[in-house]
């Protein structure tokens, strides 16, 4: 790991209150999670820090991924600095030049947009700083390896999901709304390749035909107009909808809702938050993706502390790679696994500790949960 010079006195002092700045806030985009500092810190010889994208998309960044990272690189007895850029890419870059100037070893990010991903990731490299993609790929960007789940996969365990929750309902012939991911995410448009691939026999055949095909942009309150639009253009005639994550998913069953036809018109999702949990506990979304955070944040991490390390073991975690598309570079990659949850098998997200009966069987839904054996 080779070591960065010190710069000027006054350049130190600027960069350690920009530093204070962004790390005293008590808000999630703005808060910080450290190991205790001094001698164990010290003699571990190491700090990671991690950027996450923002608390709006998923509610998994900030209730999973941060507690999640913060406990394995701690626990080794590495430095945690962790902080959320709030979908802001301003703040982002303050961020990567605050982790820069304070000497992390190893810089974490998940990018909001790959081209200000990418200059992060540069000015890292230029300062000696290994960086690793964690769970978007940053196209154009340098990362020395990337973490996340088989992306194409999950996009095909959501088409194929559809098309079973097609067949239970007894629509062998369906119009399909699907809505996309942020189009800014390269994630989104690997979800899609999984899910267009996983319908295409059904579309050639004549059997599916895709009535809709829009972004709604991670956001809730996007799907939601713009399935609307696309629900009204096409009649009400829609029979099955193609949602790229839980988030979105919330706001087309609310479409649904509003037309009394939510839990006839199968839905998916991704992320398996408390809110698609009970949608699909209560049967209006058909199923999500469940990505077990921890399992690649604990992928992640280890991977940030080989590197800390430096004894060669960092090549040794990746089982697999990806072509970033732009560089046309093969990225050492390591990849965990994806589950389709439905209600058959809805106690999987909870068996994993991913989160609680107490959390997502709140009162409204306590009685459907009795049903599946949550309790």
């Amino acid at each position: 790991m080779s070591k960065r010079h010190v710069g000027l006195a006054a350049a130190a002092a600027a960069a350690a209150l920009l530093l204070a700045a962004c790390g005293s806030s008590s808000d999630n985009g703005g808060s910080s999670s450290a190991a205790p500092s001094g001698s164990d810190t010290a003699a571990a010889g190491g700090k990671v820090g991690v950027i996450l994208p923002d608390a709006a998309s998923s509610p998994r960044w900030e209730n999973n991924d941060r507690p999640a990272l913060d406990k394995a690189i701690t626990a080794a007895g590495y430095e945690a600095i962790i902080q959320n850029a709030d979908k802001d890419v301003s703040k982002f870059a303050t961020l990567c030049d605050s982790m820069i100037n304070q000497g992390v070893n190893v810089l974490m990010i998940v990018n909001l947009d790959s081209e200000s991903g990418a200059a992060c990731e540069k000015k890292a490299a230029d300062a000696g700083i290994p960086s690793i993609d964690y769970d978007r790929l940053t196209l154009g960007g340098s990362a020395k390896y990337y973490v996340s789940f088989d992306n194409v996969q999950v996009g095909k365990l959501m088409g194929e999901g559809l098309i079973k929750c097609l067949d239970t309902a007894g629509k062998t012939k369906a119009n399909v709304v699907m809505i996309n991911g942020d189009p800014t995410d390269n994630n989104a448009a690997l979800f899609k390749a999984g899910y267009v691939e996983a319908l295409k026999a059904k579309v050639d055949s004549g059997d599916y035909k895709i009535v809709g095909d829009q972004t709604g942009k991670w956001d809730a309150t996007v799907a939601q107009t713009t399935f609307e639009q696309l629900y009204t253009q096409n009649e009400g005639k829609v029979d099955g909808v193609i949602s790229a994550n839980d988030t979105m998913a919330g706001g087309i069953v609310t479409v649904l809702t509003n037309n009394k036809v939510a839990g006839q018109v199968p839905v998916t999702g991704q992320d398996a938050s408390d809110e698609g949990l009970q949608r699909v506990i209560a049967g209006t979304q058909c199923g999500t993706v469940f990505k077990d955070v921890n399992l690649e944040a604990k992928a992640a991490a280890d991977l940030a502390i080989a590197i800390l390390k430096n004894d060669g073991s960092a090549d040794a975690l990746v089982n697999g790679e990806v072509e970033d598309s732009t560089t046309k570079v093969k990225v050492p990659s390591v990849f965990a696994t994806p589950v389709w949850v439905t209600q058959e098998n809805i106690k999987v997200p909870f068996d994993a500790g991913y989160t609680t009966v107490e959390k997502v069987c709140t009162a409204d839904y306590a009685d459907a949960c009795a049903k599946l054996g949550l309790s």
